[in-house]
């Protein structure tokens, strides 16, 4: 029989503290995106949140700034958590935070739920579910997109997969750094969404580029263009966000791209288990080694188009 799920919705903008109440949660990883994620779990939701990074000196600086506390291991820092966060770089990075004597799951209470906010493989989601079962925890993948600005502005999507139930539970306090979020399936459902995602922006991110390099060369002024063509069936966000710092040559203001290859590869490997076919995503993630020779593996994706214009 198929499961069913639940529908995806906006997330309101609050937290209801009256309805849900206070959880006790932690946060692993504070980068660009845990940072701020964690912040919104702390003002916008109202949580106690105590957190840990690798680099101690930013959990220190993160509990000055949002009154909340930091931990010297994972383990620590998910001790008696309702809800445990990680947000990391790649699986590697997941395992080196879960796992172990000093892991999250060796300090979590029997019924705490582990969400990975990760972009990982689905295969590692389907692992850390099954773990987290054996131990009596519960697990919910879900992987996030909208970028660092995103996180700052507590607006991502957020893409789960996991247990309906374990869902409800989690969804109030997932909803405090999040716009819209839904289950997507069974665990490792959310990172194969992510996949989706980041399918779609190569492709489009690629087609943008060669828009506006034929455009400059062509002497069209580009702003004028957007202007129309935006409002058409060409529109995405990419188009309105992105286009006016390619056209200035200026590859500081999103996801870098070491990061977009990391999410490629992950892309390209499940892509060989379930037999899809994948030519796009596989040269684009070539035009982004490309441009690592470049010396842009710093750059945001929009840098697609210095490489056509190099």
């Amino acid at each position: 029989m198929k499961r069913r799920l639940s529908h995806v919705t906006p997330a309101p903008n609050k937290f209801d503290h009256k309805e849900h109440g206070m959880a006790k949660v932690a946060f692993i990883g504070l980068g660009v995106m845990g940072y701020p994620m964690a912040g919104h779990l702390k003002a916008k939701g109202g949580h106690d949140v105590t957190v840990f990074n690798r680099s101690a000196g930013k959990a220190e600086k993160w509990a000055a700034e949002h009154g909340g506390s930091h931990a010297a291991t994972p383990r620590e820092a998910a001790k008696d958590a309702d809800f445990v966060f990680s947000c990391v770089g790649n699986d590697d990075d997941v395992r080196s935070v879960i796992y172990g004597d000093d892991g999250a799951f060796a300090g979590m209470k029997p019924g705490a739920t582990l969400i990975d906010n990760t972009t990982a493989s689905a295969e590692l989601a389907r692992e850390l579910d099954a773990a987290a079962r054996e131990k009596g925890l519960k697990f919910i993948d879900a992987p996030v997109s909208g970028g660092q600005a995103g996180a700052e502005n507590g607006a991502l999507t957020v893409m789960c997969g996991g247990e309906q139930a374990d869902f409800d539970a989690a969804r109030p306090v997932i909803e405090a750094y999040a716009k819209m979020i839904g289950l997507m399936g069974p665990a490792g459902s959310g990172q194969l969404t992510k996949m989706m995602n980041q399918i779609c922006i190569a492709g489009l991110v690629q087609g943008l580029s060669e828009a506006i390099a034929f455009g400059q060369n062509a002497g069209l002024d580009i702003e004028t263009v957007v202007g129309v063509i935006s409002k058409g069936a060409a529109g995405s966000w990419q188009m309105e966000n992105r286009h006016k710092t390619m056209n200035e040559g200026h590859y500081e203001h999103g996801f870098a791209v070491e990061w977009m290859r990391k999410d490629l590869g992950i892309c390209l490997d499940e892509a060989k288990r379930n037999g899809s076919t994948l030519p796009v995503t596989a040269l684009i993630d070539q035009f982004y080694a490309d441009i690592e020779k470049m010396g842009g593996k710093r750059w945001d994706t929009s840098s697609l188009l210095a490489r056509l214009k190099r």
